[in-house]
Parts: C-alpha cells; structure tokens; sequence
C-alpha cells in the first residue's frame, strides 16, 4: 500500500474528527500548490483565495454560494493551520467523550454557518465594517471550534482540562481566556470582522449545548440528513455482497416508547451534570456504560 492509498484508507476508516482534519489538510495542500504554480506561471496569486474565502456582503456571498462552506476549511499560513488543527483535536476529542460523531460535525458545519452569518451582519449593521464590505473576506475553521467549544462549556462547565508542566485549568477558565482575547483584538486587530465571527460560531455552540442539556437537539435533523447519507453509501459500496439485515422489532406501543427515551435522556443529561459538578472520574461503571450508549445511538 503507497502512501497515497495509506491516506485514503485513514480516511475512510477514520472518525469524522480525523476526516475534518484531513480536509483541513487537504484544502491548505491546494492553496499552497496554487501560490506555487502562480509564482512559477506567473498567475494570478490571489485567486485561490478568492474562490474560497468567504465575502463581507450579500451580494457577493450571493454569487459565491460555495464560500458559506469552503471557507471554514481555509487556512491562509502555515501558523494559522497549525494553531487551528491543535485546537480543533483537542476540543474535539473532549467533545466525543459527551456527544457522537455526527454531532460533532454538526456543530462544526452548523457553527461555521453561524460565524458567516455575524460576519454578513457585522458588515452590514457597523458603519466602520461596512465601508470594507466589498473588498473584506474571512477564512478559517475558527467559529467552528468556537461551536465546538462552547457547546462543552455548556455541558460540562467545570470539566478539568491538565495542560502538562503548566497547570489544571476548569474549562470554563480556559474558554473565559479565548473569549476575552477575542474581546480585546477586536479593539487593537485589523481582523475585526473575523473575531466577530468566532462569536457568531460560539453562539451557536452555546446554545446548542444549553438546549441539549434540556433534551432538545437542535442539530437532529443535520445528524438524520448525514446518517441518510451514510446508509446510502455504505448500500452502495454492498451492491455486490448479499446479505440479510434483522431488525428488532419493537413490542411496545409509540407512548411506552416516547417515554423511555425521555426517561433516557433525562439520565443522560444527570450524569452530564454529574460531570460538570465532579468530573468524569467521578461517575460509575454503570454511568459510563450508559453516557457511552447514549453518544452512540
């Protein structure tokens, strides 16, 4: 197996957090293979830029579609890609131990859209952004960390975070710090509309997590299109094996069902808040065994 095929196959077989990295990964691949080819072809250097990165107003954003997305795959250095891939795996990795893998590419997805859309209105309701607006654009997966941040300071506001030869940090300290350094450039950074998006991303996160707590998915109907998607691929690549799925059948009525799950996620979202007050040490074998069902099913 060559390199490219060991790739491929990480792919396919990783989780989605690994999948998010690698398109990360992949799109700065593309963006630094463009800035080669124009610096020896004499090309235009900002056009990759351009095609990716995400507009200050409507109007454009409404001739670039794509960009609501591509842009929050978008590094523009080497510094940028690395700072956000290090955040981007260690918020994910604490967000899986809660939540599964759908929803984590939910918020992500979800979280990038919202930081658009407080970048759209940024520019459009602040005179000093507004002048810029034509010729302003943001990149990065930066709201969509933001989402992802927060949605487990919202779940577990108190979960201990050991940063090795430094200190043990609450998560909600070190999330004040992040929030408080993007308050801060706004007043002093020429970026000032993609700070504004971290906020819009965070937002989201946040309330999501709030409302997820309380037994409302706000991204459930994101996770039924990806899981729809999942089992029309997984079909797909079957075509050729034969095979013979079982279903359980299910001997209780729609209201003894309605019930259980709610009686589900109300200890769910007990041991969620267990968490939150003690830390994960802190629960059960039992309680573990069940938050570990609950962010697979």
């Amino acid at each position: 197996m060559n390199f490219w095929e060991q790739i491929k196959a990480q792919f396919k077989q990783g989780s989605v957090l690994t999948r998010l990295i690698y398109i990360n990964l992949g799109v700065f691949v593309l963006v630094v293979a463009w800035l080669i080819l124009s610096a020896l072809g004499n090309l235009d250097k900002t056009w990759i830029h351009d095609f990716l990165a995400f507009p200050a107003s409507f109007d454009r954003a409404i001739l670039t579609p794509w960009t609501f997305v591509t842009y929050m795959f978008t590094q523009i250095n080497f510094f940028h890609l690395i700072f956000n891939l290090i955040a981007l795996f260690w918020f994910g990795k604490m967000f899986m131990n809660w939540l599964d893998e759908n929803r984590l590419l939910a918020v992500y997805v979800l979280g990038g859209l919202s930081g658009a859309a407080m970048y759209l209105l940024s520019y459009s309701f602040f005179p000093g952004l507004a002048v810029q607006s034509q010729t302003a654009q943001v990149v990065g997966a930066s709201a969509s960390i933001y989402a992802i941040m927060l949605a487990l300071l919202a779940i577990a506001p108190r979960f201990k975070i050991m940063i090795p030869l430094i200190a043990s940090f609450e998560l909600r300290q070190l999330v004040l710090v992040f929030l408080m350094i993007d308050v801060f450039s706004i007043a002093f950074s020429q970026n000032i509309g993609g700070h504004l998006a971290h906020f819009g991303g965070a937002i989201f996160g946040y309330t999501f997590g709030l409302l997820y707590k309380q037994g409302f998915d706000m991204t459930a109907w994101f996770t039924a299109i990806i899981r729809g998607v999942m089992r029309s691929l997984k079909s797909k690549q079957q075509t050729k094996v034969h095979f013979t799925q079982t279903n359980k059948t299910r001997h209780e009525s729609d209201m003894d069902y309605n019930a259980r799950k709610t009686a589900e996620q109300k200890e769910v979202n007990r041991i969620l808040d267990k968490i939150g007050t003690s830390g994960y040490d802190s629960l059960t074998k039992r309680e573990k065994e069940i938050l570990f069902k609950s962010s697979h099913m």
